[in-house]
């Protein structure tokens, strides 16, 4: 089933870039990772561009700025206290630990090293490890998790993720396109209620899509 979600996913949306997380670096991802958590990514775009005007998207900047500055500058994206705060425990960490080390950690490594720090939950770190450090690790979002709900899908989120992984195996290629295709088919179906346009549900209802 997940092969063939991915290949109707790749049918329509073959022109979507897979790197569809543009960004100058890696720690400009992670900070994207953080920002992005219950909010839009419209909003954190946004903030980010503000960050990157001040310099601060570098771990030893983030790192300097005071705290009180920095929720100010993240304020847009709500709960900003608690992702400033967030921000520069990893900026703190990113300084002592530099980049190319770290992403260079074998994925469970990686994981746990991630999943350690404060703010950082598994979607989080999951993200981190597949965009950042190019690990290929299924991000199970919100996403996905309701499209695979409407699939029958059952399972917690590492049941999930090892079906994915099973699917996909060390693809690092394919787990960045099906998880933009899955975030693309939300925005476009699944937030606008557009069930009977889905060729997701299409298939489910046994259409040779």
């Amino acid at each position: 089933m997940i092969k063939d979600i991915y290949r109707i996913l790749t049918r329509e949306f073959e022109d979507l870039n897979s790197d569809w997380w543009p960004a100058d670096s890696a720690f400009e991802r992670v900070v994207g990772a953080i920002l992005v958590q219950q909010t839009r990514w419209e909003s954190v775009e946004k903030v980010l561009a503000v960050l990157k005007k001040r310099g601060l998207l570098t771990p030893k900047a983030m790192s300097s700025v005071s705290l009180e500055e920095l929720e100010e500058l993240v304020r847009p994206v709500g709960f900003y206290r608690q992702k400033a705060r967030y921000l520069k425990g990893v900026a703190s960490y990113f300084s002592a630990n530099p980049e190319k080390a770290t992403f260079s950690l074998p994925a469970d490594r990686l994981r746990r090293e991630m999943l350690s720090l404060d703010g950082i939950g598994k979607e989080t770190a999951d993200a981190i490890l597949l965009y950042a450090a190019d690990k290929p690790k299924f991000v199970v979002d919100a996403y996905a998790t309701r499209m695979l709900g409407c699939l029958g899908v059952k399972g917690g989120y590492e049941q999930i993720q090892e079906k994915f992984g099973r699917a996909l195996g060390e693809d690092l290629h394919a787990y960045k396109r099906y998880h933009a295709f899955i975030v693309e088919h939300g925005k476009r179906y699944c937030n606008r209620k557009k069930c009977g346009e889905c060729a997701v549900a299409r298939y489910m209802a046994g259409e040779n899509v």
